[in-house]
C-alpha cells in the first residue's frame, strides 16, 4: 500500500521547516558539505541505517565531500509524508558533521 501524497499546503508547510531542501517536481532535494571525504561517505552510512529503518530510500549522489540527496516516493507518484520525515532526519545527521 503506497503512502498518501501530500497536498500543496502541506509540502509548503513542510518545506518551511526543512530550509535546506528544495523542492523539483515531486522530489525534494539537498546536498551536504563534508568536511571530509570519509565524513560524507559516514554521513552515507548513517542515513542507509536511517533509510532501512523506515523502509523509504534516497537516491544518494557522491562527488568527493558532496553528497546530493534526491527524495520522493516512488510508488506513490510524488511527494509524501515518508520524504519529509528522512529529509529531517537526513538534517539531524547533516548537523552533527561538525
Amino acid at each position: 500500500m503506497s503512502a498518501p501524497l501530500l497536498t500543496e499546503t502541506e509540502l509548503e508547510q513542510s518545506l518551511t521547516d526543512l530550509p535546506d531542501w528544495t523542492r523539483d517536481g515531486d522530489v525534494l532535494t539537498r546536498t551536504v558539505q563534508a568536511p571530509t571525504f570519509l565524513a560524507g561517505i559516514e554521513l552515507v552510512r548513517q542515513v542507509a541505517e536511517a533509510a532501512e529503518a523506515a523502509n523509504h530510500h534516497p537516491d544518494i549522489d557522491i562527488r568527493w565531500r558532496k553528497v546530493s540527496f534526491a527524495l520522493s516516493t516512488h510508488d506513490s507518484g510524488g511527494l509524501t509524508a515518508l520524504d519529509v520525515e528522512l529529509a529531517g532526519k537526513i538534517d539531524h545527521l547533516a548537523a552533527q558533521l561538525g
